[in-house]
């Protein structure tokens, strides 16, 4: 009984030395964690890991050298290999801690509350899916540590691994779409196609990236719906990226109008709206006439905003305003549909009348930079390099 008593008491007194060491440590690193991120970082996701994994081995350490009188008795057996079980969990949750801390101080480095924030959300992209990787598998070897302190589960070991190519042939073929996702999750993270917090358009459909996991993607359309995808979708279907390379986007304000529309006035009036408000970004604003048929004329407007959100406002403020505009305005540039009655030639200002002489145009003379979108400007300038060739570009402005 004494025996028993003894041991007891060991245990007690073991877990109390390992709490106040943990304490001790705790408060350590938490008065360095003032002027270090990883310290702080390290009180806040490791404490109660590191102060379990401490505890457990101190009474198992102290129940195994104050039980020598039980040595091959069944209660001992069963108490240690708890212990063992127990210690074993918590060195798992103490390393998927530490790798937690890694990874968000890792993070700490990249913003992504700034402007731009490309390689930010890259990075943010990548550590998310590795922490979920890397969890997953710690917690795969623990289970299997665990099992193979059992010596039952040992004993079967060796058949295991005899039928280990048949039964990963056969677990391959049954999650053959799950492995498909892990995979694509993982194509996802390092091949930079798509990143958090990116503006994409997916099945019709406008938002963001808001979760990115190894087996599904969700999306946040602007609306606060949700888009729930399978990480294989992005693999092997087409999807617009509108962030891949920078924030800033362009967008146009399609309008249909009658032949009358004065389009100079018209880009003039335009140009004093852009300038006016802080959703331009002061990069492209163009109005052309880009087609004329069917008895109307089709003039879109191209602006540029910082980012997806401020182009949408930007190019509906466009609408309303150019709408305005014109009926306010310019009311004879209606849409209209035309029924002449009598000769082509008469006298009355709304027949057409053929002039004497074609109008030529001064050769001298060139379109405003605010009326090309492949010229003009040092925007329009690399655009037109990029679509049309450095060479072909400049034998074409000779």
């Amino acid at each position: 009984m004494q025996s028993y008593v003894v041991t007891v008491a060991a245990a007690l007194a073991a877990a109390a030395i390992a709490l106040v060491l943990a304490q001790v440590v705790h408060r350590v690193i938490r008065r360095l964690g003032r002027r270090s991120l990883l310290m702080t970082e390290l009180t806040e996701h490791a404490h109660r890991a590191f102060q379990l994994a401490l505890t457990v081995a101190a009474v198992q350490f102290a129940v195994r050298f104050t039980t020598a009188y039980a040595v091959g008795s069944p209660w001992r057996q069963f108490v240690l290999h708890t212990l063992v079980l127990a210690t074993i969990a918590a060195t798992a949750w103490l390393v998927a801690s530490l790798l937690v801390v890694a990874e968000d101080t890792a993070l700490a480095r990249f913003r992504v509350d700034v402007p731009n924030n490309r390689h930010a959300r890259r990075v943010r992209t990548q550590v998310v899916l590795l922490r979920r990787l890397t969890i997953a598998v710690i917690v795969i070897l623990t289970v299997g540590v665990m099992l193979m302190t059992f010596p039952a589960v040992r004993g079967v070991g060796a058949g295991v691994l005899t039928s280990a190519g048949v039964i990963a042939a056969v677990a391959a073929l049954a999650a053959q779409s799950l492995l498909a996702n892990v995979f694509a999750g993982l194509q996802l993270a390092f091949s930079d196609a798509v990143r958090l917090d990116d503006v994409v358009v997916v099945e019709g459909e406008w938002g963001r990236i808001e979760e990115l996991t190894l087996s599904y993607v969700v999306v946040q359309i602007w609306d606060d719906r949700r888009l729930i995808l399978p990480t294989s979708y992005f693999t092997s279907r087409p999807f617009q990226n509108w962030t891949r390379t920078e924030a800033a986007v362009l967008g146009t304000a399609e309008f249909e109008l009658d032949w009358a529309i004065p389009v100079q006035a018209m880009r003039e009036e335009l140009r004093r709206l852009c300038e006016g408000t802080e959703l331009w970004d002061g990069r492209v604003c163009v109005l052309q006439v880009t087609d004329a048929t069917g008895g109307m004329v089709k003039v879109r407007a191209l602006v540029s905003a910082a980012d997806a959100g401020s182009l949408w406002d930007l190019r509906c403020l466009v609408r309303e305003h150019l709408v305005t505009w014109v009926r306010d305005q310019r009311p004879t540039a209606l849409p209209r549909l035309r029924a002449e009655v009598g000769e082509a030639t008469g006298p009355l200002p709304w027949q057409a009348v053929q002039p004497r002489r074609p109008v030529r145009r001064p050769t001298g003379t060139e379109a405003p930079d605010d009326a090309r979108v492949f010229g003009g400007s040092d925007d329009g300038e690399a655009r037109s390099e990029v679509f049309v060739g450095r060479e072909e570009h400049a034998e074409a402005r000779r």
